[in-house]
Formats: structure tokens, C-alpha cells, sequence
């Protein structure tokens, strides 16, 4: 839908082109993508409800993974109903506020992901190096000052993608070639100067980039350095089994946002965004229950033992196992 301005033809809304437009493609990539929306709502919320259901897992490192649970429900549901949408459809349409708003949110919740990830480092770093100091600089006041900053960091973020969005104006073609409206292919549609518009969110998710990169691989290196010095072996191998999960899920998401937003556009095709951006958005959320497996059934376990459902030998048992 095009109404005419002055001698513009302004956009009111864009199409979205989608990963596909081979019907037996869409028709498998929707069952598919279906399956892996079911599976993240449902086994995020289950997160959720455990841990929130076990008293004796209201500690700072199952609040982290709550929240983080959280923010993976939001980030794959800003994507993934638009995503299964234009499976069925010929022609999957969004008003350009439509638009902004799905980037905002996208870019809300990737965003206070890299915090969150962030803040379990550290979190890991203190209960690993300075476990007798843990209750102190691990306390509720701490924690819910460092869940606020990160959704406010999240917050400021967006606030720079859609702010300079707003300030543009499309009067050309109107096809996203993308599953979801990103920034890059948004700029391209663009019929006016987009130089602030590059400029102001690649500053400000450099930042977010650099400075929660910095704060893990700082963290972990303290954490190596405690663990090599670590006379136990059943100590070492309990401190390698309490990071292996987070930097599963830190490897995968930053090493697709980076391949995505970092490195030169002229390395990789537009399909080949699409693949990663599909990975970070979409398989990611789903993956966290599963890479956080070990606590996951630990909150199932706590939540049985609490509420008499397995008997306390069995339950010691089970969580021996994991």
C-alpha cells in the first residue's frame, strides 16, 4: 500500500521476502520452524515456573538463567510468528511501524542476551574464585541491580535502531529480503541520507559487543587461571562442568551475531545472513534449555523433591547423575 507524497510515492508498508520461495521448502521449513517455536516457549517457561516453584533455587545463578529464559521467549516471539507467516503465505506484508517495532524488540531483547551472558560470567567468576566473598558480592541487591541494567542497556540499545529509523523516509521498493525486518536490508529501502543511521547503532552495539565480550573473556580467564591451580581434581572437573554450558551458549550466540554485524558485508551472501540470523534468533532460544540441561534438571528435581513427588534418596540420586 503506496500513497503518493509530493513527488515521492511514500511506503507505508514492506514485504517481507521471507528464507524462501519454493512451496515444498516453505511447507517443510514452516512444520519445521513450528516445532522449534513450541519447543522453546514451552521448555523456557518451564525454566521459568521451576524455578520460581523451588525455593531452594532462588539463588543468584537460576535467577540469571529465569531471566535469561525470559528474554529467549521474547527474542524468538519478535521473530518467529512473522517468519512462519510468510511460510504461508505468498505475499507476507508489515506496516513500516510494524517494522521498526519487531526491530526494536529484536535488537531489546539480543541485546539484554549479551548482558545476561555477561553477567553469568562474572557471576561463574565469583563463585569459582571467590567463593567464601560469593553470598557479599552475589547479593539480591547486587543481582537485581545487574538484571537492571541489563534490560536497560537492552532498552538504550534498541532506542538508537529505531530512533534513526524514525527519522528516515522509504519512497522506493518495499521488499525486505530477510525473514524479519533487520537494519541493514531497512536501510537499503531507504530514499534518504542513512549515514547517522549507520553510524549511531553500529556505535552503540559496538559497545554492547565489546565491553560484555570483555567482561566473559576476563572472567573466564580468571576462572582458568583458578582452575589450573586447583589441587582437587574432582574440584576442577565440578568448575569445568559449571562453565561448559555457559560458553556453549556464549560461543553460539556471539559467533553468530559477530559473523552477522561484524564482519565485511562483501565476505558472505545474503542467504548465508539469513542462515546465521536464523541461528541466533530462532535455534538459539531453543537450544539454552538443552544447553542448560544439567540445571534444568535440577529445577525438575528440586521442584519434585519439594512438592513429594520422588523420594529424597532418589532425588540425591539424580542429581549425582547430572
Amino acid at each position: 500500500m503506496n500513497s503518493k507524497t509530493e513527488n515521492h510515492t511514500a511506503v507505508t508498508e514492506f514485504i517481507i521476502l521471507g528464507l524462501t520461495d519454493n512451496p515444498t521448502l516453505c511447507a517443510i521449513f514452516f512444520v519445521i520452524f513450528l516445532g522449534v517455536y513450541v519447543v522453546t516457549i514451552v521448555g523456557n517457561i518451564s525454566i521459568i515456573i521451576l524455578i520460581r516453584s523451588s525455593p531452594q533455587l532462588h539463588t543468584p545463578m537460576y535467577l540469571f538463567l529465569s531471566h535469561l529464559a525470559f528474554v529467549d521467549i521474547g527474542y524468538s516471539t519478535s521473530v518467529t510468528p512473522i517468519m512462519l507467516m510468510s511460510f504461508l503465505r505468498e505475499k507476507t506484508t508489515i506496516p513500516v511501524t510494524g517494522c521498526i517495532a519487531q526491530l526494536g524488540s529484536d535488537v531489546t531483547f539480543g541485546t539484554t542476551e549479551c548482558f545476561l551472558l555477561a553477567t553469568m560470567a562474572y557471576d561463574h567468576y565469583v563463585a569459582i574464585c571467590s567463593p567464601l566473598l560469593y553470598s557479599t558480592q552475589m547479593s539480591s541487591v547486587v543481582c537485581f541491580l545487574l538484571l537492571g541494567a541489563s534490560y536497560l542497556g537492552g532498552c538504550m540499545n534498541a532506542s538508537s535502531f529505531t530512533g534513526c529509523l524514525m527519522n528516515l523516509s522509504f519512497c522506493g521498493p518495499n521488499k525486505i529480503n530477510h525473514f524479519f525486518c533487520d537494519l541493514f536490508p531497512l536501510l537499503k529501502l531507504s530514499c534518504g541520507h542513512v549515514f547517522i543511521a549507520e553510524i549511531s547503532p553500529a556505535i552503540s552495539s559496538a559497545s554492547v559487543l565489546i565491553s560484555t565480550l570483555f567482561t566473559i573473556i576476563v572472567s573466564y580467564s580468571y576462572i582458568l587461571h583458578s582452575i589450573l591451580n586447583m589441587r582437587s581434581t574432582e574440584g576442577r572437573k565440578k568448575a569445568f562442568s559449571t562453565c561448559t554450558s555457559h560458553l556453549t551458549a556464549v560461543t553460539l550466540f556471539y559467533g553468530t551475531v559477530l559473523f552477522v554485524y561484524v564482519m565485511p558485508k562483501s565476505s558472505y551472501s545474503a542467504d548465508q545472513v539469513k542462515v546465521a540470523s536464523v541461528i541466533y534468533t530462532v535455534v538459539v532460544p531453543m537450544l539454552n534449555p538443552l544447553i542448560y540441561k544439567k540445571y534444568f534438571l535440577n529445577a525438575i528435581c528440586y521442584f519434585m523433591g519439594t512438592n513429594h513427588f520422588i523420594h529424597s534418596s532418589v532425588l540425591s540420586y539424580i542429581q549425582k547423575l547430572y
